[in-house]
């Protein structure tokens, strides 16, 4: 990136930060006000600890206690003051970052709900949550306690760059050349690093990434004997991840030790020419007392600043990737003159539909299907044909590149994608449970829904007798997505909670792949019955269970080579049949 983009995009970086804080003036201006008032009490006591000892007469001996004890006490109360000032300017700033925090997660995932299913298919989980969870601490600490000492370290320099002015105007000409250096060397050294902070935060999502998916598959890995396979890919990413975060912290910590070591310089060279123009009594030793205070108290902040240059890239590429996050563009709104679809009967058509996820390889190609109100489709084919784009398309998950999907003879992307999914009932063969009881997670698609609805989905879908038998029947706690449970029971509780909405057409994609044939034949049953006059799409492998479909659609490299009943399909003799027969061959 060139430099002068460089310049935009961290200004931009900075205004979106400043955004979030500005919808909290009141917080800012009293953090503004606190930090200005104790950072003005704090300053003040160099220049009674100044007078104090010019109270002193070295040449005769004598001491004006009465304006030492005025300056000690007066310094007291100061410091004291101060420090309540300080607490309370914590304690704002606290407050302020947790409302700023609050607010980025609430934007990550407000926007997250309007994302498209791509993104999710493109992004691991893990570097998402670590987005989410370590990306915005990061960013809410820069806040709370980094940007509270920018604040307190610019009052201290330029209230002790007026100081020293007032006392010894000659002195602060050292300074001419040392902040300088001090600025040039920070500047070099902040844009050295801030690449390696990047990278940083983009290891340890990666890392996290991986660590989600490891744990969630640690069945398969144990099955399969690849713990060590696995374990070894974790030192690469966790050895790849712990040199990205020492590189950085390692190029980020030399900004303190060196700016010091500057700023000691300054100091020994003040102690020399104040020392100086003592003996030519251009200086009260108290004067340069207070002096040599005031000069360290406005180098040790340039000094802080540069101790916080590292946490502040931290921040910066943490606040790159939150806003990243939130920038992620959403769906494509719907048309402005979209409509609502309403009193769906269930008349679907696929009109030559061409699609493809990666541009130049398509996945359907010239697809055709009518499905009639209150018919059941069944959609086979080996793996890979595109069963399941079908379905992504049907829901509007995607868009057709070209084609067009009509429902009840409109074109879906004509109508609202809301109005379009709540037409559908979907079941799933990843199911999905969340922490909550048995009733929730059945009445998760119909608020509203009372005890009797929810009791007789649940018999309807052949689950009711299990659902008795738990501790507290429909009250009982699911938790940690339902694991306490078999697949196949949590495959009947998915499938409850579709048969609870009130939608015109179902779609079913391998739903009943986790259950046995007796239970999956008995809910084929309820479901037609429970469906009745209702469009339905089925998706499965087991071709037994599609023999009662008003339609087969035989799918192989994403285009409909067979169509019919199964009876037709069979007669005829074709692919559809050698799939049929070698599935009753491995039975």
């Amino acid at each position: 990136m060139p430099k002068t983009e460089k310049k935009q995009y961290k200004t931009r970086l900075l205004k979106r930060l400043w955004q979030y804080l500005g919808k909290n003036r009141l917080l800012l201006a009293l953090a503004l006000i606190l930090s200005v008032s104790s950072s003005l009490l704090a300053l003040y006591g160099p220049k009674l600890s100044g007078e104090a000892i010019n109270a002193i007469d070295l040449g005769q001996g004598k001491v004006d206690f009465p304006t030492v004890y005025f300056c000690v006490l007066l310094m007291g109360g100061f410091y004291l003051l101060s420090a309540v000032l300080s607490y309370l300017l914590n304690a704002v700033m606290i407050r302020l970052s947790k409302i700023v925090s609050k607010q980025m997660r609430h934007d990550i995932f407000e926007n997250m709900t309007r994302l498209p299913v791509s993104f999710y298919d493109k992004y691991q989980t893990g570097n998402i949550i670590s987005i989410v969870i370590y990306d915005v601490d990061t960013v809410n600490q820069s806040l709370s306690s980094d940007l509270l000492q920018v604040l307190q370290s610019v009052v201290t320099v330029l209230v002790s760059f007026i100081m020293m002015l007032t006392i010894a105007p000659k002195l602060v000409l050292i300074f001419v050349f040392t902040v300088p250096a001090t600025a040039l060397f920070t500047r070099w050294l902040a844009n050295r690093v801030r690449p390696m902070f990047r990278a940083r935060s983009a290891k340890l999502g990666e890392l996290n990434g991986f660590v989600e998916e490891m744990m969630s598959g640690q069945k398969t890995i144990r099955a399969y004997g690849r713990e060590k396979a696995v374990l070894d890919k974790f030192e690469e990413k966790n050895k790849t991840a712990t040199d990205a975060y020492t590189r950085a912290e390692a190029n980020g910590t030399v900004t303190g030790p060196a700016v010091n070591c500057i700023n000691n310089v300054s100091l020994t060279l003040v102690c020399v020419f104040g020392a100086l123009l003592f003996l030519r009594g251009d200086i009260m030793l108290g004067d340069l007392s207070s002096f040599v205070q005031y000069s360290r108290k406005f180098s040790g902040p340039i000094n802080e600043v540069a101790n916080i240059i590292a946490e502040l890239q931290s921040a910066f590429a943490a606040a790159e990737r939150v806003f990243g996050l939130i920038d992620a563009e959403p769906e494509k709104p719907d048309a402005p003159d979209a409509a609502v679809l309403t009193d769906v009967r269930g008349q679907v058509e696929l009109k030559n539909v061409d699609f493809s996820y990666v541009k130049d390889n398509p996945v359907i190609q010239d697809f055709c299907m009518t499905a009639k109100p209150g018919s059941l489709t069944a959609i086979v084919g080996p793996t890979g044909a595109g069963k399941t784009t079908v379905i992504n398309l049907l829901m509007r998950f995607y868009d057709v590149d070209g084609g067009a999907i009509l429902v009840d003879g409109q074109d879906i992307r004509g109508v609202t994608r809301d109005s379009l999914r709540r037409s559908y009932t979907m079941v799933l063969q990843d199911t999905w449970l969340f922490y909550g009881t048995v009733f929730d997670n059945i009445a998760y698609g119909k608020p509203g829904a009372t005890m009797e609805d929810v009791v007789n989905a649940a018999k309807a879908a052949r689950i009711h007798s299990y659902i008795s038998r738990l501790p507290d029947g429909y009250n009982t706690i699911l938790s940690d997505n339902g694991t306490s449970i078999s697949k196949g029971q949590k495959q009947l509780l998915t499938i409850a909670r579709a048969m609870l909405l009130d939608a015109n057409m179902l779609i079913l994609d391998e739903a009943t792949s986790n259950v046995d044939t007796r239970t999956e034949q008995q809910i084929q049953a309820a479901m037609r019955e429970l469906m009745k006059n209702k469009t339905c799409f089925v998706i499965a492998h087991r071709l037994s269970t599609v023999r009662s479909a008003d339609n087969i659609l035989v799918m192989r490299d994403g285009k409909v080579t067979e169509q019919g009943t199964h009876q037709q399909l069979m007669k005829a003799g074709g692919f559809y049949h050698e799939l049929y027969q070698a599935q009753f061959e491995q039975a």
